[in-house]
């Protein structure tokens, strides 16, 4: 596909005719664009004219009593004023080499509870760079011990409250100013049962060995209040491994919550609700791509479902399982979602399913039917493949500028790099598709990733001049503490970090220029 067809494809108009000549490249390479190669260095890189600062270091102390986690991933950003706000930033898991050690005991285990969940920060800009405020009264964690209600009638494996959030891996924003963390591969902690209670999962960090919790209070998404850090689980929008959930709202204004459960063969879901201000009433649905509907998991709207499941609850409970029984159609690992500002279409990354020779991944395209996020009908597409023609591979996180450009991470797996059908990609990256300006259509690297690292969260600033960037676990391979694979980013153990990216670079392409 040259260029001129490929933009055509994606739905950029209005720009075609100016549009030079067809290419041969099918990357739509040019040397006049700011290019990073392919690297296997324990660095952060970036391009000429992206500069990088780190913000916080996991373990800094954010209030006298707390840390800042581990493995931090999703970031939000809650204005307060022009210069001050309120990040929100997922922990979503431990690696116990590098916390405590790996003995599995009691004592380790509770430190590593401490160590995933949350972080709620206010930063300030000052003299052109953002900082944590350290002693501000909005810094807080939530973590694996905090106490979290279920926003529902009914209790949930019997309790109102479940004990701690874990495994928050992306997330999302509502309308009415709430950050919304999702719980995805709750099952290292505390494995997975069926509905008759046999397991099915087995937790590989063994918390279950010392603390008795059910798995059902785990895969939620969780609803934070940023300036209290008040949260609770919505029940509303199923249980699952959630990637994200992305909130919009539909022409009648209904609030719609999009969200993938990250597992391969696993499925789609939106969520609409009964009001214009809430997610925790509303109706469930699951993606049936090849007849473009979404079906319901209403259980008085199935009667295979009440055939299975004796209520609601349970449904929501064992989502994947409903999902399954009404023809959900199985995808490969549905992570983040954004909603595109060109042409209103879904965007979900479709990370890769080695086991279906999907190695490299992809982005779909849901196109709801009169544009409304509201139907309950859509055409879908392919918007952007991994592989070596786009020079990326597993495309994980996005997030979208004002001139619709797509800027997105990647996930290969640590023990994959530079290996078999991943040689050549180098470390997980940060990249971004133009949409606009002289070099539409192309993709270029940003940002490289430390060795066994992997670039999560972009956050705009509300000024778009600076991205908020995690970089997630990086030496997470390494054999032992002797023989460590990273030492970034301060010459010994390796730390997760949270940077700030700027310069004239990120201006140009937020501003259409470069």
């Amino acid at each position: 596909m040259n260029r001129r067809e490929f933009l055509q494809f994606l739905g950029v108009s209005g720009v075609l005719a100016t549009l030079p000549g067809c290419s041969t490249q099918s990357s739509f390479s040019s040397s006049s664009l700011p290019h990073l190669p392919p690297s296997l260095d324990d660095k952060l890189l970036t391009v000429d004219g992206l500069d990088y600062k780190i913000l916080i270091r996991w373990g800094d102390q954010i209030n006298k009593t707390q840390m800042f986690g581990y493995n931090n991933d999703f970031i939000a950003f809650h204005p307060l004023t022009n210069d001050r706000g309120i990040l929100w930033v997922n922990h979503e898991y431990v690696s116990p080499l590098f916390i405590n050690g790996e003995e599995r005991t009691k004592e380790n285990v509770d430190l590593e509870l401490l160590e995933v969940g949350g972080s709620l920060l206010e930063v300030k800009m000052t003299n052109g760079e953002w900082n944590v405020v350290k002693d501000s009264s909005y810094n807080r964690r939530l973590d694996g011990n905090t106490q979290i209600p279920f926003a529902w009638d009914k209790k949930i494996a019997g309790s109102e409250i479940a004990i701690g959030t874990m495994g928050n891996c992306a997330g999302g924003y509502t309308p009415w100013g709430t950050i919304l963390t999702c719980e995805e591969n709750y099952d290292m902690f505390w494995g997975d049962r069926n509905r008759n209670g046999k397991s099915i999962e087995k937790s590989w960090v063994q918390w279950d060995k010392f603390y008795s919790r059910a798995p059902e209070h785990y895969g939620w998404v969780v609803e934070v209040e940023p300036l209290t850090g008040k949260s609770k689980k919505l029940v509303s929008l199923g249980r699952c491994a959630h990637e994200c959930a992305a909130v919009t709202k539909s022409k009648t204004g209904k609030i719609i919550a999009y969200t993938g459960d990250d597992s391969a063969y696993e499925h789609l879901y939106k969520f609409i609700s009964d009001t214009n201000d809430s997610l925790e009433k509303g109706k469930l649905y699951v993606a049936n791509l090849e007849k473009g509907q979404w079906i319901s998991l209403h259980r008085e709207d199935q009667p295979i479902l009440m055939k299975h499941f004796k209520d609601q609850t349970e449904i929501q409970v064992f989502t994947r399982e409903a999902a399954k029984l009404v023809g959900a159609t199985p995808l490969d690992r549905p992570e983040d979602i954004e909603f595109d500002p060109l042409t209103g279409n879904v965007l979900i990354t479709l990370t890769n399913n080695k086991t279906n020779k999907n190695y490299h991944g992809s982005i779909l395209k849901i196109m709801e039917d009169n544009n409304d996020p509201g139907s309950l009908t859509f055409k879908h597409g392919t918007f952007l493949t991994g592989g070596k023609e786009h020079n990326f591979a597993c495309p994980d996180n996005m997030i979208f500028d004002p001139k619709g450009n797509l800027w997105f991470t990647t996930d290969i797996s640590g023990g994959d790099i530079n290996k078999g059908q991943y040689e050549g990609f180098g470390n997980n990256g940060l990249f971004v598709f133009l949409r606009s300006g002289p070099h539409q259509g192309e993709v270029i690297r940003i940002a490289s990733a430390p060795v066994d690292a992997e670039l999560t969260g972009p956050c705009f600033s509300p000024d778009y001049k600076t991205l908020f960037l995690s970089v997630q676990h990086p030496g997470e391979y390494s054999e032992s503490l002797s023989k460590l694979s990273s030492h970034w980013p301060d010459g010994g153990k390796p730390k997760p970090v949270v940077v700030t990216l700027s310069g004239p670079v990120l201006d140009k392409i937020v501003n259409g220029t470069l």
